[in-house]
């Protein structure tokens, strides 16, 4: 059974790095490393408190996965916060392991778009896709991307990145802003489409070692296939 596994793994990974080329060309709305931006919004601590519509272990985890790729990749990004002195508190840390804590924009507006240093720091990226997570979707998240969208720009969010007091509340404001245009996804999707083909060696190990660390049952199927593999 070990031999026929091993024999399965490495007649998918020889296809894979002997592949001559890329059939078709992929679709304009998926997204890769060279095409958008990602904006992550107050994920604090206060945030989090009444946040009721994901288990906490699962956002972090959503959160590290996002942050951590998004660094991988070389997304530029762009992490604000909210009175994070006098109210909101600090965020993250499976944020700050990746982007430190001297390079987020504080504000003290909801909609981070109003923000003057916000606005202009997302604009400057430079991408026509901006990527959003944050707390909560009904109002820190529904307002850049309604913004965005009538500014032109193409919307993303990542609804398991995202979080509101109630799943209700989270719910009518994904619906909210698909109506709109947004486009909604989640984080493991939002990975795999930017590693998109496993025979690129140089994110290969930077996307399973995000897995295996934070992606709960997948990331459990790797490392055991990884120990496995060894034999």
């Amino acid at each position: 059974m070990k031999k026929t596994i091993y024999s399965i793994a490495v007649i998918l990974f020889t296809c894979a790095i002997s592949s001559p080329g890329y059939g078709q060309k992929p679709s304009p709305e998926l997204l890769s490393p060279s095409n958008h931006a990602l904006i992550m919004v107050d994920h604090q601590s206060q945030m989090g408190f009444a946040t009721k519509n994901i288990e906490m272990e699962v956002l972090r985890n959503n959160t590290g996965i996002l942050a951590g790729s998004s660094s991988l990749f070389g997304i530029p990004t762009v992490v604000t916060t909210v009175a994070a002195k006098t109210f909101s508190g600090p965020v993250f840390p499976e944020i700050t392991e990746f982007y430190p804590a001297n390079a987020y924009i504080d504000r003290t507006t909801m909609n981070c778009w109003e923000d003057l240093n916000a606005h202009k720091a997302i604009v400057a990226k430079n991408r026509k896709k901006i990527v959003f997570a944050g707390l909560w979707t009904s109002v820190c998240i529904v307002g850049p991307a309604l913004s965005a969208k009538a500014e032109g720009f193409d919307v993303y969010i990542i609804t398991d990145a995202c979080g509101d007091v109630s799943k209700e509340a989270h719910e009518m404001a994904i619906n909210r802003m698909m109506q709109a245009g947004v486009k909604p996804m989640t984080t493991m999707q939002y990975i795999l489409e930017l590693q998109r083909d496993w025979a690129r060696s140089e994110t290969y190990k930077g996307v399973t070692d995000l897995i295996r660390r934070f992606g709960g049952s997948y990331g459990i199927g790797i490392q055991y296939a990884q120990e496995i593999l060894k034999h």
